[in-house]
């Protein structure tokens, strides 16, 4: 009996000692080797195919990689303090780094400081960020590409005429940075060219359409318009139909979707400005990752925009970017 009464006290006190050294070990001592490393990707918002297809390189680059990936984002593009809410939740339940699309480029400058003073990285991908406390930019070169709009609607035009814009919503960087270019372009190239109207869609395609339609009624001479973001060309490419300008009006919009590729086929859509945002979701996965296993990734990684017209649509590289895999990867 004294034996047993003294195997029974030894196991008790190697498991306390195993208890203690577990709890000066820290949470999640036991496991910590095998926990998949996990990367929260908030976008500006959930509505429009080019989140999705930030949604769906985000998830691919994550089962590359071999990281968990935490989605989520406001409804609404406007919405910048819903979207400061969504990352503090994760910075508190301690994602291991974070993907932000800034929805604001002052608004989120605040958040992603908190972030990366508790040792979070953070890359902003898509839209710029009025600070460069961050570990990677990965976007559009947004500027170039609103250069490639305006040229083209230059060139469509032949340097004459009068042009407006129907611009995303105020504070949106990667959008302001197109909008500037679009103005920039048309001043020095094209002094033929008027911009006569400016007004905003505010991520809302309805909206969007109503700001087309009261540049319409204002200007019955317009030669050409712009938008600068998916919602944006919706609504405009809705207006043109209305109003029966499909054909008359040049019209170079930006982003794609499926309805968009056909308005583009019907001619209502002269040209697109076309990003790959599959890739933009995929590398700011990737930088992250690079960051967490020790690396230094690049402060900036550009991506390429293109112009197409509908006799592009059948090229294999223009599909890729028209028609991203969704269905693959986001079940």
């Amino acid at each position: 009996m004294r034996f047993e009464a003294e195997g029974k006290g030894a196991r008790a006190w190697g498991l306390a000692a195993l208890a203690l050294a577990l709890l000066l070990a820290g949470p999640g001592a036991g496991c910590s080797r095998s926990r998949k490393k996990v990367i929260g990707v908030v976008p500006k918002g959930l509505a429009h195919l080019f989140w999705q297809s930030i949604h769906a390189g985000a998830v691919s680059a994550g089962g590359e990689l071999g990281v968990e990936i935490q989605w989520n984002g406001p409804s609404l593009e406007t919405e910048y303090s819903r979207q400061i809410q969504i990352i503090d939740a994760m910075i508190t339940r301690r994602v291991d780094a974070l993907a932000i699309s800034p929805a604001d480029q002052v608004a989120l400058v605040q958040v992603v400081d908190r972030a990366m003073a508790q040792g979070i990285p953070v890359t902003i991908y898509d839209s710029a960020l009025s600070s460069t406390n961050y570990t990677s930019y990965v976007a559009t070169n947004n500027y170039a590409a609103g250069e490639l709009g305006a040229r083209r609607l230059g060139q469509i035009l032949g340097g004459q005429g009068k042009v407006a814009m129907v611009m995303h919503v105020p504070g949106s960087g990667s959008t302001l940075e197109r909008e500037k270019a679009f103005d920039a372009v048309m001043a020095r190239e094209y002094p033929g060219i008027s911009v006569v109207a400016r007004q905003f869609g505010m991520s809302d395609r309805a909206r969007a359409m109503a700001a087309a339609e009261d540049i319409f009624t204002a200007h019955p001479d317009l030669d050409g318009i712009f938008a600068s973001a998916e919602p944006s060309t919706v609504g405009t490419s809705q207006a043109i139909k209305s109003r029966g300008l499909a054909g008359k009006i040049r019209f170079v919009g930006f982003d794609s979707s499926e309805s968009l590729v056909e308005d583009l086929r019907a001619g209502v859509i002269t040209a697109l400005v076309v990003q790959d945002p599959f890739q933009i979701g995929y590398k700011a996965v990737e930088t992250l990752v690079e960051k967490l296993k020790g690396g230094t990734p690049p402060k900036r990684i550009d991506c390429d925009a293109a112009v197409i017209a509908a006799g592009d649509l059948q090229r294999p590289e223009v599909q890729k970017l028209v028609r991203p895999p969704l269905e693959k990867y986001l079940k």
